[in-house]
């Protein structure tokens, strides 16, 4: 369904200074949208601001901890006075804490939780009265494959990716009554962000993941997206595979899941123990993360892709049939 944006629409974006935010403000920039940016770090905030005026773009930077409701209600009245409107609303904060559950103090599950939980929220209360004012606006939440794929060592998270999922369901169903707002998930796997570094590491291991996307597409999915609504965007071969599994054999794709991240952590170069972003803006900001591979031919890349997916779903049905069998 194509959405009613006007050729210069007025764009909220919180987590704007780092990875994926940082890319999505970029990509509209480059389609001449108004920008509000949002983030804690108020200096790299002003720096991307400052690239989006540079591509000929509208945009403001109003630091703001999402974490804290006012600070969110704030961010919308700046967006209104500045602009006279709000068409789209990107809730793109995202925190971790990898580690064992009972090894990572529960301050850091209880900041992950607050962030990425309690931040959209905080973003969808402070803008649904305008969106339900102008009866039009599209709402965009990042949840990530984790919002239905469990993460071993990640367990606030993968709480707070699950309830993400849950609470923009029930949010779609009950703004049903107005066609013209919509409620968009976004569900990468991993991306090539700064955002492993950045986060809480209770592992004593330096932390990588698997080949991850490039976060400029996916900042030009959500640029399309805002345009052409649907209630969830997947990104990234690897996702249809990993809720095939999850959904068919859970228990055994979780043991898998643990036994992947063991040999990986057992293999990992030692890391000091660290709450990275937690409670401090990032260090050092930036889209990409350099955990992307040397790039290879195209002909055997996409060969390999395709031979990955169709090899993990052929596993999810193995491991389902296992697991009926354990279970007769």
């Amino acid at each position: 369904m194509r959405s009613t944006l006007s050729s210069s629409p007025v764009i909220v974006i919180t987590g704007a200074s780092s990875g994926i935010g940082r890319a999505t403000a970029l990509a509209f920039a480059q389609q001449r949208a108004r920008l509000v940016l949002a983030a804690r770090g108020a200096e790299a905030l002003e720096r991307v601001a400052a690239q989006c005026a540079r591509l000929g773009a509208q945009a403001i930077a109003v630091p703001t901890d999402v974490t804290d409701a006012k600070a969110v209600r704030a961010l919308a009245g700046a967006a209104l006075r500045r602009f006279g409107g709000i068409d789209v609303w990107i809730n793109n904060v995202g925190v971790g804490a990898v580690g064992r559950f009972e090894a990572t103090p529960m301050e850091a599950h209880r900041r992950v939780v607050e962030a990425n939980l309690l931040g959209h929220m905080h973003g969808a209360h402070a803008v649904l009265p305008h969106f339900r004012a102008q009866r039009s606006g599209v709402l965009i939440n990042m949840i990530s494959l984790g919002g239905w794929v469990a993460t071993p060592y990640a367990g606030a998270y993968t709480a707070s990716k699950f309830g993400l999922r849950g609470w923009s369901a029930s949010l779609r169903a009950e703004l049903s009554d107005l066609p013209g707002v919509h409620v968009c998930d976004v569900c990468p796997t991993f991306v090539d962000t700064p955002g492993l570094r950045h986060g809480a590491n209770y592992t004593g291991r330096k932390l990588s993941p698997p080949p991850p996307l490039d976060p400029d597409a996916v900042a030009n999915a959500v640029v399309r997206l805002a345009r052409r609504p649907r209630p969830t965007l997947w990104l990234g071969a690897g996702s249809l595979a990993g809720r095939l599994a999850q959904s068919a054999a859970p228990a055994t794709t979780g043991r898998i899941g643990k036994w992947v991240a063991d040999r990986a952590l057992a293999r990992a170069e030692r890391a000091p123990i660290s709450q990275g972003n937690l409670f401090d803006a990032s260090r050092h900001p930036a889209v990409h993360g350099g955990f992307r591979p040397e790039p290879k031919p195209r002909s055997k890349l996409a060969i390999g892709l395709g031979l990955a997916l169709v090899g993990a779903v052929a596993l999810g049905v193995l491991l389902a049939t296992k697991e009926r069998g354990e279970r007769s």
